[in-house]
């Protein structure tokens, strides 16, 4: 078979050699070969009269379906044959294998499947997993499984990871140090150039600018990098009409239908040129004929999965620098070529070495499924390039318990036979089983295929309008997707596994949103008003556009939403009636009796409430109860109101001063009556004494009062009095009231005659601290502040009395105030 491919040469046939030696002594090898160096189409054909293989099959695993078609009609075009007969090909959409087949070229999905299903894999003789670096959930976990299977059960099992741009020891050291075979150079050379894009340009107006300018620079056919399908349609649109006549537009995503990215794919009609809008499907293992230069944005669309809440969002992000070299290369697959890079040359350097694998950041449900059915309930005795996060494995067995899969020990069930029969996701899975239990497998199964397969039945956000418009597609994809969804719901009656809500029927399954209440039980959202945004079960908020039809419905059920983790745009969701959430959710939803404080009208409010994890499903008023629960709940309420706007009397304010001033001369004896202690504990002290009051108005002084007799022991009530009085008796005779309140020294404000003959300073707290005297005129204006009335007679009362006498003649000003009468009146007239 060697000669059959030497007839075009590549730089990967110089490393073949040692490769076939490396797994003629070894059962796992590493290959790093650059792009464009024939890896994915030389490399399996060299291997079939290898020695070992003893006539078995080989099995290639790409990451995407076009990579896969296109790697084995570019394989089965060599042997000029079709695909069929010795390179077969099988995917989602469609097999074509047959008994001659010696090369199998399989999705890495699909390869997890077939493992799952035969763990002898039975009749194969190597397993090359081909673009490894993209590190998908389904690679790493279909190398942990081969590498399982082949400790033991198959050590003549040969185990090849292929790669552009990988880091080969570490890989090797998984394999057990097996042998690391590396490829050099390229098919043909690319030149780099760097435009430093401005941040504040939208990367869809620097990404045309780019592309006109590459056109113009150089001939050949270009292709773009962006992150995703949105940027692809919004840079057609600026190219359209500024390319010219001899240059054809053509996006490349999954999305598509196979015919449309066998247009983008397919060499240019003669004469003209083509512009590729490409997300990172076009990365590798595929060769886009007539491509001689690249534009590349530098971003890319990640997935990042939020454990918290279940949902899985996609972010823009950096590309690593693994995935802007695999980039870079397609521009050299054919020709030398050039790549456009949207950046600095530095800026390179800060990249992220190599893309971050999707076991990192990915929901973990489908893979501790797949494990349990291996029979392994601790992940760690299988082999993975990355561990998986603790988090995320925790958060995937508590789904799969909660959706029957696994049993209390983390074992698989039934249910979780019947789920991991079907491939789908497992929320996915209950939902076509459960449906089935009661008739209604068909139309959960065509619901699951709108969801799986992007861009089947158009985009539109509501997904019962996706599936009428799915109905009526006549395409190739939607005819091979209703024949794969009426497979599942064959699959799915034949599993037997029935309802556990006995109450369901097909009737309440009649209506998507029903269905994706099954598959998302926490994403049943409830609307918050006119502005588009919904509030999930789970907490998360989503948000509609306000125009649309579905973000006037009350309810409905969200399948698909990206954005932050506060707040998403919802994708995909469809309506579900309350009717049916009572049907649907019956056992979870809770009815409780709850009192709350409305803190606009300072009332209570009884209701009975339905809930449903955050959402509220309905609700009625009710005469508030007379219990310490609503007095505690009333006091919280006026407490987070403000402790100043309860309707304290003068008495009391000056109360509570008196005891704070007590404290902070004394110590901890006297208890803390601040605002922010009696906020922090109105439960305790405020709430006994206002049982049965209902809102702010209702409460009194003589409440606050009651309240505040528990307050201060009985031993310390004397002593409030006599250290803390509110009255401080002078030598007039006046009975004068002490401020508190004015700051943390109490204050006497008296006239200084009611003072005469006062040889020593007034003092609380057992003498301890002096109180502020604020000295006043006659006409009570301040004279003086002093914590020192004996010095205040020796020093400025002299001059106080000269400045005072002449405006008040008709009040008493002696040089000697201590051998004075005091007086709290005027001289009599004449005198």
């Amino acid at each position: 078979m060697s000669s059959a491919i030497g007839r075009v040469p590549l730089p990967i046939d110089a490393a073949l050699p040692r490769l076939r030696e490396a797994l003629q002594r070894h059962n796992a090898a590493v290959l790093v070969a650059p792009p464009g160096a024939g890896k994915t189409t030389r490399v399996p054909l060299d291997l079939l009269d290898a020695p070992w293989l003893a006539g078995n099959r080989i099995i290639l695993l790409e990451p995407r379906r076009l990579a896969a078609r296109g790697a084995a009609e570019r394989m089965a075009r060599t042997l000029g044959q079709d695909v069929g007969e010795t390179v077969g090909i099988r995917v989602r959409l469609g097999s074509k294998v047959s008994s001659r087949t010696r090369i199998e070229v399989v999705t890495e999905g699909v390869f997890s499947r077939m493992i799952l299903d035969d763990p002898e894999l039975s009749g194969v003789g190597a397993v090359l997993f081909d673009e490894f670096h993209e590190r998908s959930l389904d690679a790493d976990l279909g190398l942990a499984f081969a590498l399982d299977a082949q400790a033991g059960l198959r050590e003549d099992l040969r185990i090849l990871v292929m790669s552009a741009t990988l880091d080969g020891a570490r890989v090797a050291v998984l394999l057990g140090d097996a042998p690391v075979v590396e490829s050099e150079g390229r098919a043909f050379p690319v030149e780099t150039r760097h435009l430093d894009r401005e941040p504040t340009v939208r990367i869809e107006d620097s990404m045309a600018e780019a592309i006109l300018r590459a056109l113009r620079a150089d001939p050949g056919s270009v292709l773009a990098f962006l992150p995703g399908q949105a940027e692809i349609r919004r840079v057609a649109e600026r190219l359209e009409g500024r390319v010219g006549p001899e240059t054809d537009l053509a996006p490349l995503y999954g999305a598509l239908t196979q015919g449309e990215q066998d247009r983008a794919v397919s060499p240019s009609r003669d004469g003209l040129r083509k512009v590729v809008l490409a997300t990172a499907i076009a990365e590798s293992s595929l060769t886009i004929e007539g491509v001689r230069i690249v534009v590349d944005s530098g971003l890319s669309r990640v997935p990042v999965y939020e454990p918290g809440n279940g949902l899985t969002r996609l972010v823009t992000a950096r590309a690593s620098r693994a995935s802007v070299d695999q980039r870079r290369g397609r521009a050299g697959r054919t020709e030398p070529g050039v790549c456009w890079r949207l950046w600095t040359e530095a800026g390179t350097g800060a990249l992220e070495p190599f893309t971050r694998p999707e076991i990192l950041a990915a929901d973990l449900s489908g893979l501790v499924l797949d494990c349990a059915a291996w029979g392994v309930k601790d992940l760690t005795s299988l082999r993975f390039l990355d561990s998986p996060p603790a988090p995320a494995l925790s958060e995937a067995r508590a789904l799969l318990t909660r959706l029957g899969g696994l049993d209390g020990d983390g074992r698989i069930t039934p249910t979780g036979q019947a789920l991991r029969s079907l491939p789908l996701p497992p929320r996915l899975a209950r939902m076509v089983v459960t449906a089935a239990g009661v008739g209604a497998a068909r139309q959960a199964s065509e619901l699951a295929a709108v969801l799986v397969e992007r861009g089947l039945g158009g985009d539109s956000v509501d997904l019962a309008e996706r599936l009428e418009r799915f109905s009526r597609e006549r395409g190739g994809r939607a005819g091979d997707m209703r024949r794969l969804a009426e497979g599942w719901a064959r699959q799915a009656e034949r599993s037997g596994v029935a309802p556990e809500d006995t109450d369901l029927t097909a009737e309440i399954l009649s209506e998507p949103g029903a269905l994706l209440a099954l598959a998302y039980p926490d994403r049943i959202a409830k609307s918050r008003g006119r502005d588009g945004v919904f509030v999930m079960v789970n907490g998360r908020a989503g948000r509609l556009d306000p125009a649309s039809a579905l973000a006037r419905e009350p309810f409905i059920a969200v399948a698909d939403l990206v954005g932050s983790a506060a707040s998403g745009r919802i994708l995909g969701a469809a309506v579900v009636s309350l009717d049916v959430l009572h049907g649907l959710a019956r056992t979870s939803i809770e009815t409780t009796t709850s009192v709350a404080f409305d803190a606009d009208h300072g009332q209570l409010r009884a209701r009975t409430v339905q809930k449903l994890g955050a959402i509220t499903l309905g609700e009625r008023p009710l005469p508030v109860p007379v219990d310490e629960s609503s007095a505690e709940i009333l006091a919280r309420g006026l407490a987070g109101l403000g402790l100043d706007r309860l309707p304290w009397s003068p008495a009391q304010t000056q109360w509570r001063a008196r005891v704070r001033f007590l404290r902070q001369a004394e110590g901890d004896a006297w208890p803390d009556l601040s605002d922010e202690a009696l906020t922090g504990s109105v439960e305790d002290w405020l709430a006994p004494a206002i049982v049965g009051r209902t809102g702010r108005d209702s409460v009194t002084a003589e409440d606050l009062g009651r309240a505040l007799d528990g307050l201060l022991p009985w031993t310390l009530r004397a002593r409030l009095d006599a250290e803390a009085p509110t009255h401080l008796d002078v030598p007039s005779g006046s009975h004068i009231p002490i401020d508190y309140e004015s700051g943390p020294e109490p204050v006497l404000a008296v006239r200084v005659q009611e003072l005469f003959g006062l040889d020593r300073h007034p003092s609380l707290g057992g003498g301890r601290v002096p109180v502020v005297l604020h000295l006043l005129s006659p006409a009570h204006r301040p004279l003086q502040i002093t914590r020192d009335l004996p010095g205040f007679w020796r020093g400025s009362w002299a001059s106080v009395r000269s400045e005072m006498r002449g405006r008040y003649p008709r009040h008493p000003w002696p040089e000697d105030p201590l051998s004075e009468a005091p007086t709290r009146r005027a001289k009599p007239r004449g005198t």
